[in-house]
């Protein structure tokens, strides 16, 4: 994981590896990775060894410990948009900027969230399942139309305004959540929070995680949506209170749920999503395309230097 002594500022990336496009902009600086699955007490352990300048986080979190064991950082640039893995108020108080790749990977994610709907609403594993076990459900199965549908978005940021414009093209009613968001398109009806539960159809999931959020797919809101109900969650796992989705998907409340995010990452052997064929699942990639690769890794090299070198454009 070590990278051989340099006089040059280290930066730190969390991961194995970073797009060469990415590499090419940092050429003024020792890059030093922490491997495929590091740990926050690798990452702690590199930053006491290089005392980087700045880090890319991909992979790990990165808290406290590890900031007070590199006194010469100065920024922590987020490889995507969510920024939950970076202790934020302990950089604040140590004047560390944090900094997202806002936005690089929407048409990534927005696309697997439409996979992750699609496959829900035409039961696109399960027939494939059928199909290779001899089975011919042409005069039995009858799959959702999404089009007249209620899609309700939650986050209208980059992706959420992207996703709603593929729903809007699937003849679909979009409303949606977002205090923040702002200048929304026509197609999209902006609601309070408790209109998601009560009016949609499907519900989809684009936020960042906060303490004011977390478990906000929960008991309580499954029960007020309507029965037979779809959930895409491409945003983090820690908005789903799994236990009750898995309870609501059994009971027919929930028809199917469409998963790229976990509440502990890697999903562990056993869990009991992986029993449940209602639940489609994919492990975190929505954003991993060889496209958003290139992108997030650029943009997280251009946030570090805009904190580093704010007079060098590039």
């Amino acid at each position: 994981m070590n990278a051989p002594a340099s006089d040059k500022p280290a930066i730190l990336v969390t991961a194995a590896d970073l797009a060469p496009e990415a590499l090419a902009l940092l050429g003024d600086f020792n890059v030093v990775y922490a491997g495929k699955t590091p740990s926050e007490d690798d990452v702690v352990a590199l930053c006491r060894t290089h005392n980087p300048i700045a880090i890319i986080v991909r992979y790990s979190k990165v808290g406290a410990a590890a900031m007070d064991a590199a006194p010469a950082l100065r920024v922590i640039s987020k490889h995507g948009s969510g920024t939950d893995t970076i202790d934020k108020a302990a950089a604040a108080q140590r004047g560390i900027d944090v900094v997202a790749a806002v936005g690089v990977n929407a048409a990534a994610v927005a696309e697997q969230a439409l996979a992750l709907l699609m496959s829900c609403a035409k039961s696109v594993v399960a027939l494939d399942a059928r199909m290779r076990g001899g089975h011919w459900d042409k005069s039995t199965h009858k799959s959702v139309e999404l089009a007249g549908k209620t899609i309700g978005l939650i986050g209208l940021g980059a992706i959420g305004q992207r996703m709603a414009a593929v729903a809007h093209g699937m003849d679909m009613r979009v409303i949606g959540f977002d205090p923040y968001a702002q200048n929304l398109p026509a197609y999209v009806e902006r609601v309070p929070l408790e209109r998601i539960w009560k009016d949609a159809d499907a519900i989809s999931l684009h936020c960042p995680l906060t303490d004011d959020n977390r478990g906000m797919v929960n008991a309580a809101t499954l029960a007020q949506c309507r029965p037979g109900v779809i959930l895409v969650n491409t945003a983090r796992g820690g908005l789903v209170d799994e236990d009750a989705l898995l309870a609501a998907v059994r009971s027919g409340q929930v028809m199917a749920a469409g998963l790229d995010s976990f509440a502990t990452e890697p999903m562990a052997a056993g869990h009991p999503f992986q029993e449940e064929p209602r639940i489609i699942l994919s492990p975190h990639i929505g954003g991993v395309t060889s496209a958003a690769y290139v992108n997030m890794g650029m943009a997280a090299a251009r946030n570090i230097l805009a904190v580093l070198e704010p007079s060098v454009q590039r």
